[in-house]
């Protein structure tokens, strides 16, 4: 039986996704928990929509599995040396709904292609959510650094370093639930 509410955002919509593999390797070691993978495929933030239609159903739904959720883990890829677009309309869409994230104790970690794993990406994805107040976890970073060569057929981390660093990673989170701010 589910424990806890765990909701992943992935940074990436390619179907074959390192991050949202990554995301439900964090889940299989955060368990016991109800893990939700949110769906970015949002509307690109348009003022004019939301004045003439309102919040859109899926982004109220995000906004709704982020307030129910009792710690949340995202996981996106380095693009232009920041966050990627559909992370970042997503922050946009979901703030316009008032603050599901205050207090939420929230993990970030990264797998990219390239060596560095994503450092700016968290770097920068930090900066976007500090206006929400989250618990942001300070660590430890998870930084999957060539990515395609660091998972297993069914997704398990093969990097000891890697695998380490997420268990400590949710060992954390799960410490986080319930905590004071």
């Amino acid at each position: 039986m589910a424990e806890y509410k765990l909701v992943g955002i992935s940074g990436s919509l390619r179907k074959q996704s390192y991050n949202t593999v990554l995301l439900h390797e964090a889940a299989r070691l955060f368990d016991p928990a109800e893990f939700t993978l949110a769906d970015l495929r949002l509307p690109l933030y348009d003022q004019d929509l939301e004045e003439a239609e309102g919040i859109p159903t899926a982004v109220q739904q995000l906004s709704d599995q982020i307030a129910a959720a009792d710690a949340v883990v995202i996981a996106g890829p380095e693009y232009n040396k920041s966050v990627t677009g559909v992370l970042k309309n997503a922050l946009d869409w979901v703030s316009r709904t008032g603050n599901p994230w205050a207090d939420k104790p929230v993990a970030l970690a990264s797998a990219t292609a390239g060596r560095a794993g994503g450092e700016r990406m968290q770097f920068a994805l930090r900066l976007c959510m500090m206006p929400f107040r989250p618990r942001l976890l300070q660590g430890p970073e998870v930084l999957v650094g060539q990515a395609a060569d660091q998972f297993d057929a069914n997704g398990r981390l093969t990097n000891q370093i890697n695998h380490d660093a997420l268990v400590e990673l949710m060992t954390a989170l799960k410490a986080e639930i319930g905590r004071a701010a």
